[in-house]
């Protein structure tokens, strides 16, 4: 459709998370979409049909629409849910406190968790089908009884049977990494022309101005055929060592050794960089491919040929110690990314407040972890329960004769435990911080009221009121660092328990070996029994909210929010992560502002995370193309969460940087009862102007909310609290876009 007349200024709307139609944005019932797809595309009123909502005379209202990137597809969102581990050690590092990365240190130790991640995964499938299925159900009358799928499986030998069941882990890697590439079609062919430049040595330095910054498919090309390695190199070694029970021949050992090595190849390749070039990648790739390949195909063919393998009563050999030593590892790595980035805070700018106290990189790393924990306990503690006919696996409570003990690990009754004290305690922190910042939040919010209603009538109290409680519940989102931290201590607390495990003990265990009596074992039996049935609950739960996804466009948008936010930025951890819709979003607005900018000015206006999106595209613009180019921002979490979360991608001095490259041609609205947006350039008393020149000053436009608490004699109830949308229907906003445009011009 094109760019329209040349010369007219067009206002491009681009708007937050939970994937806002192109009606809602343009508030306007009719509407075309003028470039782009259904995915993600450029969307105007029908001519003819009238203006857009808000509209400022002179303007011509253009809405840019990326919410079906990640609300679009039912399969896409409700499969994506169950990548939530990987998402969240991918998010991990983009949370450090610095934009320099000496070593790259940080981006090795978050990439040496995720390859953890992944053989975490392989784990919990070898955990199902060798270990419970065919290891310890099979084998027993008992359990396959009445379950013809189950019972052919008694006629082969031990070897081959094992040899047969590693096909699902397989293919279950298979359909993971299946699941990210499917969704990132939507997202191919925004490739940046500028190639992303080679950091300089020893030192890994990145901002979102970096060409080539969003485009991450090289290094995610690059880290799947690792994390392929590690979790095939995982499941062979899982195999050898069950039919062998550390009881090699000279081809075993030598198929074991080549196991082995495969995994830590791998992960001595996550402790590297990225190679720059694709070229590079790819003759890199090509002999990692073949050994997987290679070492894969010989450990299935000596399982098969494996015909004396004498079962045992319990774990499958070496499973128990594979998964304690993984946990074990985990802990360790949390540890050291811990203490890396409590000393990377301390070099970073003074007077920076840091949301996590600079520690957001180890508490996404502990969450990706402990999800992780809960989906593996989850899927075998129920697999194991259905197989056990509805008997929950117990040390104290043992099967009938004629049944296996179809027992998970020591870990993951270690890892419930600790799941359900993290929960416990993340709850009572919550509730404290909460209760203590009250009184602090009021105060706050009576100091507004005052300054905004002087002289407000005695019959407006409770309206007042009304106004005073929603403007404190806004600032709940500066309360929650000391609740996210104590999460975090837990969280180490309750994996370095797992060291229990490398000495047998598990919860009952330790109970009974301390007390000497049964009491004190069989309540810690109950409370372990109530951990794993609470962290299978909220899984359950997560998995019946992406069945809902499937049926529901209004669920799929819930959902999608918890994706706008997580997978904004580029995957540099784990390629199993949900797609970058950013890789797609920046490079297509920059394209299509610069298009229009060459026909006259552009106001791009971001409303909350969509103001995000439109500061990261004008980092990316030209310089020719800026001239012609401001921006509006409203409800901005940009300063308020994203400075605070992301200190080294939003800090202040990126801020300043994009202020300087506009020549300060911006606006921000804000309202203190916005629970998500604030000001940008927050001034205190006796403070230096912010960026050093009273032009940012100028930036932060606050808005009254409610415009009076009075009733309008022409209206018949008060205005109403808008809090957090919408922006554009206020008097300041079109008086925003047209100073804007004019500057432009």
């Amino acid at each position: 459709m094109g760019t329209g007349p040349a010369g007219e200024a067009v206002e491009l709307r681009v708007h937050g998370v939970s994937g806002a139609t192109a009606e809602i944005v343009l508030d306007h019932p009719i509407v075309i979409r003028v470039a782009g797809d259904q995915h993600a595309g450029f969307y105007r009123p029908r001519p003819g049909s009238g203006a857009a909502g808000g509209v400022a005379p002179g303007i011509t209202v253009e809405a840019y629409r990326w919410g079906a990137l990640t609300a679009g597809a039912a399969v896409r969102t409700a499969s994506m849910l169950l990548l939530l581990p990987f998402m969240l050690g991918n998010l991990a590092i983009w949370l450090r406190p610095t934009p320099t990365d000496r070593f790259g240190l940080l981006g090795t130790l978050c990439r040496l968790l995720g390859g953890t991640l992944t053989a975490a995964f392989m784990l919990s499938m070898i955990g199902i089908t060798l270990n419970l299925v065919g290891w310890q159900c099979v084998p027993y009358h008992e359990c396959r009884h009445d379950r013809p799928y189950l019972s052919w499986l008694a006629e082969l030998p031990m070897g081959p049977r094992l040899a047969l069941l590693s096909l699902l882990p397989l293919l279950a890697l298979r359909v993971i990494w299946g699941i990210g590439t499917r969704s990132a079609r939507a997202l191919e062919g925004f490739t940046p022309s500028a190639p992303r430049p080679e950091p300089p040595e020893m030192t890994e330095t990145e901002s979102l101005s970096t060409p080539g910054f969003w485009d991450d498919e090289r290094t995610n090309a690059w880290l799947r055929q690792i994390h392929v390695g590690i979790g095939a190199g995982t499941l062979d070694a899982s195999l050898l060592n069950s039919i062998s029970d550390g009881r090699y021949g000279p081809v075993g050992w030598l198929l074991f050794d080549a196991s082995l090595g495969l995994v830590g190849f791998c992960a001595a390749l996550l402790c590297l960089p990225v190679p720059i070039s694709h070229g590079k990648t790819r003759r890199l790739q090509r002999p990692l491919w073949a050994a997987t390949v290679g070492v894969t195909v010989l450990s299935l063919g000596y399982a098969a040929l494996a015909r004396e393998v004498q079962p045992v009563v319990g774990q499958l050999p070496g499973y128990e110690g594979s998964a304690g030593g993984l946990v074990s590892a985990q802990s360790v790595l949390l540890v050291m990314l811990t203490v890396v980035t409590a000393l990377r805070q301390r070099a970073a700018r003074p007077g920076a407040r840091h949301f996590l106290r600079g520690l957001g990189t180890p508490i996404l790393a502990a969450a990706s972890v402990s999800v992780a924990g809960a989906f593996t306990a989850t899927l075998l503690f129920r697999v194991a329960d259905q197989l056990d006919r509805g008997d929950i696996p117990d040390p104290i409570r043992p099967n009938p004769p004629g049944i296996g003990p179809l027992d998970p690990p020591v870990a993951y009754w270690w890892a419930a435990l600790a799941g359900l004290t993290a929960l416990l305690i993340l709850a009572a922190a919550a509730a404290a911080t909460l209760l203590l910042s009250r009184r602090r939040r009021r105060d706050l919010a009576e100091r507004i009221v005052r300054q905004d209603y002087p002289r407000a009538p005695a019959n407006t109290t409770p309206r007042l009121e009304t106004v005073r409680e929603t403007i404190a519940k806004s600032h709940v989102t500066e309360e929650l660092g000391p609740m996210l931290i104590a999460f975090l201590v837990i969280s180490s607390l309750g994996l370095a328990t797992i060291v229990l495990d490398l000495i047998g003990l598990g919860p009952t265990e330790l109970a009974d070996e301390v007390s000497r009596r049964s009491g004190p074992a069989v309540l810690t039996a109950y409370v372990t029994d109530a951990g794993i049935w609470i962290i299978s609950v909220l899984v359950i739960s997560l998995m019946i909210l992406g069945f809902r996804s499937y049926r529901s466009a209004e669920t799929r948008r819930v959902v999608a929010v918890l994706w706008d936010l997580g997978t904004f930025w580029p995957r540099a951890v784990h390629p199993f992560a949900p797609p970058c819709y950013a890789a797609r979003a920046v490079p297509e607005l920059a394209k299509r502002v610069s298009a229009l900018a060459k026909q006259g000015p552009v106001i791009i206006s971001g409303h909350s995370h969509g103001s995000v999106l439109a500061a990261a595209t004008i980092l990316q613009l030209p310089a020719t193309d800026l001239r012609r180019v401001a921006l509006l921002t409203y409800g901005s979490p940009m300063r308020r969460v994203y400075a605070r979360l992301y200190p080294a991608y939003f800090g202040p001095q990126m801020l300043c940087e994009l202020g300087e490259r506009l020549d300060w041609r911006w606006r921000n609205l804000w309202r203190d009862t916005d629970p998500i947006g604030g000001p940008i350039f927050a001034r205190h008393p006796g403070t230096e102007p912010p960026c050093g020149t009273p032009a940012a000053e100028s930036v932060d436009v606050r808005l009254r909310d409610p415009r009076a608490v009075i009733t309008d004699p022409a209206d018949t109830v008060p205005p109403p609290v808008e809090r957090h949308w919408p922006y554009h229907t206020q008097p300041e906003y079109q008086a925003a876009v047209r100073e804007l445009a004019d500057r432009a011009r």
